[in-house]
């Protein structure tokens, strides 16, 4: 762990926080679940957050609906193809925008405070960068950015000192909120790598946690999407159901928290009560815990790690609860140790891992592959993919085109 955690500042004092405006969210990926939550939690800021731009990628007529509540300043459509008949019925308020550049403009507008990336796979990379190099407080729900170009978005960070990342997993929410709680900032508002001995990501198994490998050969769509926690979109979900949203998630654990692979470790909890953990060196672990519900994770980061009242459930403390904790099965679910390695390799080994994990989850859900396929597939893109320990970004994308194509060829067979 190379570099301080610092508390985040957003630059105003007490009273200006209370006087100022609204803070201006640009919602990106507005109509999935990530971004239905935030928008939940925006509605129900009393005014002190506000959705000025929602973005989508094809989804116009729901996107529209949402502007006829929200008012923002800006509908962007990111695939230009888009049936664009619903927007008929925009506000005369709300400006249209279409296309990949329109986005990468959008977010960097001055106006812009919080720029809440929750866009699904590698597509969010550019506007992540876009809205660092632009100085704002990125949101980040999209991990996919981070597992394919964690290094290019670090060092964005590094060189726009005003900029902020503020981690939306609730995973890794969890974990930034662990290392905040043990900073006192009367005393120093900084956490060295001598004070963290490892963190500790907690996953629920998914809906397979319980069945064997031969089960796992004929698990069907309709089983992987079963996800008994958390209602989630049909990739994330079945993400979840393979575990490589875990390895995803030990991926993105390594760029954000600057950690070595060997210092993260998982554990099954299937409550997902406790959403993730920190171990200090002196023995001590803190977690973070509520009930499941992305509302909190998303409120802190929006709120620019501050904390209010807000809709996100609460525990009844007049009922019992348990929480369990066991260590995974890495032969059930392979993806895992793929996540490790990936986070130990950098480089192009993320962008290879992601674009592959994308396009089998596909051909899962269409029919192509069996599900225990996902993970076997990942490997072989991983192992033959001509590996590049400093790529731009420009090899990142041409690394994931690789892949995608390279895969669709032994999906074919």
């Amino acid at each position: 762990m190379g570099k301080n955690f610092t508390f985040y500042d957003d630059g105003f004092d007490e009273d200006e926080r209370r006087t100022r405006r609204s803070r201006e969210i640009a919602v990106l990926g507005a109509t999935g679940s990530i971004g239905k939550s935030a928008l939940d939690v925006i509605a129900k800021s009393n005014g002190a957050l506000r959705a000025s731009v929602l973005a989508v990628k094809t989804s116009v007529a729901k996107a529209v609906e949402l502007a006829r509540q929200f008012q923002p300043k800006f509908l962007v459509v990111v695939d230009e193809n888009a049936d664009r008949t619903p927007l008929g019925a925009l506000p005369r308020k709300t400006k249209a925008l279409f296309g990949r550049d329109a986005l990468n403009e959008v977010v960097r507008r001055p106006e812009i405070d919080v720029v809440l990336n929750a866009i699904v796979g590698i597509a969010g990379l550019d506007a992540t960068l876009e809205a660092l190099d632009a100085g704002k407080t990125v949101a980040l729900a999209n991990k996919e950015a981070l597992v394919a170009g964690g290094a290019l978005v670090m060092r964005k960070l590094e060189e726009r000192g005003s900029a902020a990342l503020l981690p939306v997993d609730s995973e890794h929410s969890a974990i930034f909120q662990c290392i905040l709680s043990h900073c006192n900032p009367d005393v120093s508002p900084q956490i060295t790598s001598d004070d963290v001995e490892r963190i500790i990501l907690t996953a629920s198994g998914g809906p397979f946690r319980d069945w064997t490998r031969e089960q796992l050969k004929s698990a069907t769509v309709e089983d992987a999407l079963r996800h008994p926690t958390w209602n989630m979109g049909a990739k994330v979900t079945i993400d979840s159901a393979s575990m490589m949203n875990k390895a995803l998630e030990i991926i993105e654990a390594r760029w954000l928290f600057d950690i070595e692979p060997d210092r993260i470790q998982v554990m099954i909890h299937p409550q997902s009560l406790i959403h993730s953990m920190v171990e200090f060196v002196d023995g001590a672990v803190l977690a973070q815990i509520s009930p499941p519900d992305m509302r909190l994770p998303i409120q802190f980061a929006l709120y620019g790690a501050f904390r209010k009242q807000g809709p996100a459930k609460k525990f009844d403390w007049t009922k019992a609860a348990s929480m369990e904790l066991t260590p995974p099965d890495f032969e059930r679910f392979p993806a895992l140790q793929l996540g490790f390695e990936v986070a130990k390799a950098g480089g192009t080994a993320g962008a290879a891992l992601n674009a592959a994990n994308e396009v089998a989850v596909d051909a899962f859900r269409r029919g192509a592959i069996t599900f225990d396929q996902i993970p076997e597939l990942c490997r072989r893109t991983l192992d033959s993919h001509n590996y590049e320990p400093n790529p731009t970004l420009g090899r990142v994308y041409e690394i994931d085109a690789w892949a995608r194509k390279e895969i669709e060829k032994w999906i074919s067979r």
